[in-house]
């Protein structure tokens, strides 16, 4: 019984250390239009990675929460319920959809590297498809300009993120198992 509540305390601290790592991180964006560039899918691939799908989803949706409760946490240091139902509420909501199909495809893969690739491209293919869907409906915008302004421009930063994710999280990774933490 001692190590199971162990193990939940271990669990619960890892959630809420990689939620404060997106709090502080995803806030330094850069504005380029009307989606930031943020660091807050990075953060999410290695969340994924590093705990699993569950506790990489629920590390996302707390610090969504987080924000939805006024707190500064997303780009340009801003929060609330305004901001998650704005135009690039469909991006941030996107986020549990992307740490979900993320860690599917690591999960049942066993973390094989092409596998993790394959799996963080496809889990932000389903972000820009549910956050452009949402900008669309919100801007009142055709989808032509909603993929040029919200898409195209952050393909390569994406996929930069992913190949740093998988290099980093696979390291650290391996270096939370040696230390009996995951």
């Amino acid at each position: 019984m001692k190590e199971q509540t162990v193990s939940g305390v271990r669990q619960l601290c890892m959630m809420a250390m990689m939620s404060a790592v997106m709090c502080v991180i995803a806030p330094l964006s850069i504005p380029i239009g009307s989606v930031p560039i943020s660091a807050a899918t990075l953060v999410i691939y290695l969340s994924v990675y590093l705990l699993g799908t569950k506790m990489g989803t629920v590390s996302c949706a707390v610090y969504l929460m987080l924000g939805f409760a006024g707190l500064p946490v997303f780009s340009n240091y801003t929060g609330g319920a305004a901001k998650l139902l704005g135009p690039t509420g469909g991006y941030l909501a996107g986020y549990i959809f992307l740490a979900l199909v993320c860690g599917l495809f690591m999960e049942k893969s066993s973390y094989k590297m092409i596998w993790c690739i394959i799996g963080m491209i496809a889990g932000t293919a389903v972000l820009y498809v549910f956050g452009t869907v949402w900008f669309v409906i919100m801007m009142k915008c055709d989808i032509g300009y909603a993929v040029s302004a919200c898409v195209t421009p952050f393909i390569i930063g994406d996929l930069a993120k992913i190949i740093f994710s998988e290099l980093a999280g696979r390291e650290i990774r391996k270096r939370l198992k040696i230390a009996g933490l995951i």
